[in-house]
């Protein structure tokens, strides 16, 4: 079984709201869609389970056109971001709730419910009602009412929006250790991109209603394919430069930054292919900028403006006169506030994006 969109858009008067994305979701696979409030994320979701319909393009499920199809004939199971439980019901009675519509017999109603509370951890609050339960039991029961039957797939909207930091922890592990048992393509709708990294196979990036990447969460990571996903994905953000290219020899460039401060450093070969006196945006991971004593050719002068302890690693802000700076190292290094520094830029650890905000890139 798999999900698969294709030149799918969706209309309302003059607005639109999801853009053409064209996307394939593989049978067991989860994938997180993920982006900013009001980027398509939900609607895209919608027009799967067929809540609405699509002004344009296709959705497919099992290879399987289903525009036309009313929700419940497309046979998936939708998690909301509400947990929409019957709150005169017990646990029991929610979970078995869907399986009645399918005229499933006593016993089989029974053995699901009973397999599914022991998989979620729910079997000794089966008699309770949603009144009596902690928000992490209740987020257990409405993913178990979407499991419990066998559909086509899975469709989570943004599923841990309302529980807290400990418990977003611990239904993270919870949620993708019972999707790895399902073996159903899984959509899930998040705008914490933690969720997505941590729970997903691969990740596709929306903005403005269109898709800016799909990879996996390493790649999405490490390999961001614009400055959007550049800027979007990793906390601290990556630190983002706007420079002039002065002339580059294979891997090794040279880039005028912070007014009149130069830098030679190490990046993807792909640089050759652009004249000198291009601008471009340089991007950097705070963890993985360095610290040098004294002044460097791959780096610039900086001076500490505030200085953040966070346990085992301190985030450092820096400006270099014109732009500020994330640096995150070991807290045993000493920072100062006012204490004036160089940085330096690693070897091949600066991305490089382009005019069009394009990730200057060779092909791996």
């Amino acid at each position: 079984m798999t999900i698969e969109l294709r030149n799918l858009t969706k209309r309302f008067g003059s607005l639109t709201a999801v853009d053409a994305v064209d996307m394939e979701v593989g049978d067991g696979e989860v994938l997180c869609l993920l982006g900013p409030s009001g980027c398509g994320k939900t609607t895209t979701l919608r027009m799967i389970a067929g809540l609405e319909f699509a002004t344009e393009g296709e959705v497919l499920l099992g290879g399987k056109r289903v525009n036309d199809l009313a929700p419940r004939d497309r046979n998936v199971a939708m998690s909301f971001q509400f947990y929409a439980l019957y709150p005169s019901l017990s646990v029991a009675d929610n979970l078995a709730y869907p399986l009645h519509a399918e005229k499933m017999s006593k016993s089989e109603i029974e053995r699901r419910v009973a397999q599914v509370a022991k998989t979620l951890q729910l079997d000794g609050i089966l008699h309770r009602t949603p009144s009596q339960l902690a928000e992490g039991e209740k987020q257990r029961v409405a993913v178990g009412r979407s499991i419990i039957r066998d559909p086509n797939c899975f469709l989570f909207d943004e599923p841990l929006s309302r529980l807290d930091v400990q418990l977003r922890e611990e239904m993270r592990g919870e949620i993708k250790e019972v999707l790895q048992d399902l073996s159903r393509p899984t959509v899930i709708v998040t705008h914490d991109q933690l969720e997505a990294l941590t729970m997903a196979d691969r990740i596709a990036v929306m903005r403005d209603g269109r898709i800016e990447q799909v990879d996996t969460p390493h790649n999405v990571f490490a390999r961001p394919a614009n400055l959007f996903v550049a800027g979007f994905i990793g906390t601290p953000q990556m630190n983002l430069l706007p420079a002039t290219l002065k002339g580059a020899q294979g891997q090794v460039a040279t880039f005028a930054v912070a007014g009149d401060q130069e830098m030679t450093i190490e990046v993807d070969r792909k640089i050759a292919t652009l004249a000198p006196g291009a601008q471009v945006t340089l991007g950097i991971r705070p963890r993985n900028i360095e610290l040098s004593a004294e002044p460097v050719a791959d780096g610039i002068a900086s001076k500490i403006d505030i200085v953040e302890p966070m346990g085992a690693e301190t985030l450092a802000h820096l400006n270099d006169g014109h732009h500020d700076l994330r640096l995150v190292t070991d807290w045993r290094v000493p920072l100062t506030e006012g204490d004036r520094l160089h940085v330096r830029f690693p070897p091949g650890a600066t991305h490089v994006f382009a005019e069009d905000e394009q990730a200057l890139r060779s092909a791996s």
